[in-house]
């Protein structure tokens, strides 16, 4: 079956897709397999697709659409999951911006109902030359890929929040901004999260020579299970790529489903923690992240950022209460680079010495 595509998702962009599609009935359902479909329904709210240039399009009733099966577990989005069995004609629905498809079980109230996609086929591809019956197209096709054995020796500073939408990118945007005002090779990466390219896109927009993700390594959604390696791969690839130190942005909460905490807990990610920096949504989550960063990771904060100081209120908190340094990244970003810039300079002193 032949089909033309109204809109292709960012989600897809390790494959590159045409227009012009070839789609097969059967459909593999499994995280990651590209599918086409049509929506139906109109929105005022969440309304929006990423397509594979990073640009916001509106999708209306009746577009035809490729996305990506996954799954989501956001606290103010969407949930859902893939279908073991999903067949032609089947309803699924749109589950964030970047076009993972899977069927929702559960939303939050600010972004409504999610766009049903009715199911038309799998995408093929055809990466052999003059193959006829083609492959059922998936992320993983030219992901980037890492050696084994430890990770390199370039500083990472990692960016955590208490929760999504807690200023994460912002913070690692301004981070990346300062670092590379100094002259150096920066890498940014999230590694945490669903598929979206927008806060990569705004990390090169500040400076980041690279700039990758875990869709760039293949993965829709990060779990649990597969945090630790998509981390690593990320870290190695922006190292061998030549990065002289990394701003790792971790999607999502300390406490979410993504895989955060496993990588907070694997011992070589978290010794590359040259600098820890928290975003945080009010005080009480101030307070609880740096208790269980300690308690549960043994790992210190070196600064709190987010909208916890947003004002002074949040701020005289942090400092006089928790005894550590607050710095807004919105309105005092070349402090806060220049507090980061001091901590990684002393503590790559230290560990020469």
């Amino acid at each position: 079956m032949r089909l033309w595509l109204d809109k292709i998702a960012s989600a897809t962009a390790n494959v590159p897709l045409r227009r012009d599609a070839r789609l097969t009935p059967d459909v593999v359902a499994a995280e990651g397999y590209i599918i086409a479909g049509r929506v139906h329904g109109e929105k005022t709210v969440y309304n929006q697709l990423e397509d594979i240039h990073g640009r916001m399009v509106t999708v209306h009733d009746g577009d035809l659409i490729a996305g990506v099966l996954g799954q989501r577990n956001a606290l103010h989005g969407y949930s859902g999951y893939v279908p073991d069995t999903i067949r032609v004609g089947d309803t699924l629905q749109l589950l964030n911006l970047g076009g993972v498809i899977g069927r929702c079980t559960s939303h939050n109230p600010d972004v409504g109902q999610p766009f049903d996609v009715e199911v038309l086929g799998g995408v093929l591809v055809f990466p052999e030359f003059e193959d006829r019956a083609g492959v059922p197209a998936h992320i993983g096709m030219n992901a980037v890929t890492a050696p084994e054995g430890p990770l390199p020796a370039v500083p990472v500073v990692y960016v955590a929040g208490t929760c999504m939408s807690s200023g994460k990118t912002s913070a690692a945007c301004r981070l990346v901004r300062q670092l590379a005002k100094r002259g150096l090779a920066v890498g940014a990466c999230k590694l945490t999260g669903v598929a979206l390219r927008r806060d990569t896109l705004h990390m090169r927009d500040y400076g980041a020579r690279w700039a990758v993700s875990f869709t760039d390594a293949g993965i829709v959604s990060t779990t649990r299970a597969t945090a630790v390696r998509v981390a690593r791969t990320l870290l190695h690839h922006l190292a061998q790529a030549g990065a002289e130190v990394i701003v790792a942005e971790l999607g999502d909460g300390l406490l979410g489903e993504y895989g955060v905490a496993e990588i907070l807990s694997d011992p070589e990610l978290s010794s590359r923690a040259t600098v820890l920096v928290l975003c945080a949504n009010d005080p009480v989550g101030a307070w609880g992240a740096v208790q269980l960063l300690r308690d549960r990771f043994g790992l210190k904060l070196d600064v709190i950022t987010g909208p916890t100081t947003d004002n002074a209120v949040g701020t005289r908190f942090v400092r006089e209460q928790l005894g550590l340094t607050a710095l807004n990244a919105r309105t005092h970003g070349d402090e806060l680079g220049e507090f980061v810039a001091g901590r990684i300079l002393a503590r790559s002193a230290e560990q020469r010495a």
